[in-house]
């Protein structure tokens, strides 16, 4: 699951995800200890209606000042040119960084995974991590989701 992404043009994200250049960087960069990646295509009706749980779950995660630097979401849309995904993010109110796939690229390398899908990464502070949750599924309630993901992960936090 070794690829790069382009640095976000919105200096918002590239803060988020602790990035100090616009150069394309790699998961592994990402100024976190946990990195959840979702899987998604606009076209895909589950993503549709899944995107309400997991702009939820951004927001348990930026609402807990000792998780908020800890865990870090993205999404990358297989299939999905960058008008695409904006147009996915307008509609949705998704405030996490997204990017496009065109080609199918990543998709194609993380084992052509349905949508929505969901890898969850326990990043090492050498620019590795390794995947410790991968699952295509729904979000029954995102504060399970999430809890889940941080007992997977090892993260403490307080309440």
């Amino acid at each position: 699951m070794d690829f790069l992404l382009p640095a976000p043009d919105n200096a918002v994200h590239r803060q988020y995800l602790g990035l100090s250049t616009d150069k394309p960087f790699s998961l592994g960069q990402i100024k976190a200890q946990v990195v959840i990646v979702e899987i998604f295509s606009m076209y895909c009706p589950v993503c549709q209606r899944e995107a309400e749980n997991i702009n939820a779950v951004f927001r348990l995660i930026q609402s807990r000042p000792g998780l908020k630097d800890k865990v870090k979401l993205i999404g990358i849309g297989a299939g999905n040119s960058a008008y695409e995904v904006e147009f996915f993010r307008e509609k949705y109110s998704i405030e996490f960084p997204l990017f496009s796939d065109t080609d199918f690229s990543i998709h194609k390398k993380i084992g052509e995974v349905r949508t929505p899908h969901f890898f969850c990464l326990s990043l090492d502070g050498n620019n590795g991590f390794s995947v410790f949750y991968s699952g295509t599924e729904a979000i029954e309630t995102p504060e399970a989701f999430l809890q889940t993901l941080l007992k997977d992960s090892g993260i403490k936090t307080a309440p």
